[in-house]
């Protein structure tokens, strides 16, 4: 599995933490930032890494900021992408088991490194369960694809 990671300068340090925690896990990481000091835009980068993994590039991602917000609003403007912010287990779940989701989004104000270390093993754990959730997940799809032409 390869992941990209994000993060404005809100979140660095929390980007910095999952990083190292990815990589005890084995899995394979690429960082496009923001680095420490960088003051950047959250949108800027979360553009990216979500446009990186709607190309297939990465298997899932990762976007901190202050709230996990921001990030999120924008990578879902990118046709293909599902991204979510998680800030307890069951919505890291529910997030690849009912909705698919490729990137899951952080808020370093929000929750702290342990958590999101544990949301983060939740999440990569999990895959999508299909069943009623299909439906629901291909009317995303319908939906996205509508909109994207535009």
């Amino acid at each position: 599995m390869k992941f990209a990671i994000g993060c404005d300068d809100a979140a660095y340090n929390l980007k910095v933490e999952l990083i190292k925690y990815l990589q005890e896990l084995g899995i394979e990481c690429d960082d496009f930032g923001a680095g420490d000091g960088d003051k950047t835009l959250y949108p800027n980068v979360a553009e990216k890494v979500a446009l990186a993994v709607a190309e297939g590039k990465y298997d899932r991602a990762i976007l901190t900021c202050g709230t996990g917000i921001g990030m999120c609003i924008t990578a879902n403007k990118i046709p293909g992408v599902r991204a979510a912010v998680c800030h307890d287990v069951f919505s890291a779940e529910r997030s690849r088991k009912s909705n698919d989701a490729q990137i899951i989004c952080f808020g370093e104000r929000v929750i702290g490194v342990e958590l999101a270390k544990s949301l983060l093993k939740t999440w990569i754990a999990c895959d999508f369960a299909g069943g009623g959730s299909t439906p629901k997940l291909e009317k995303m799809k319908e939906i996205d694809a509508k909109y994207s032409k535009h």
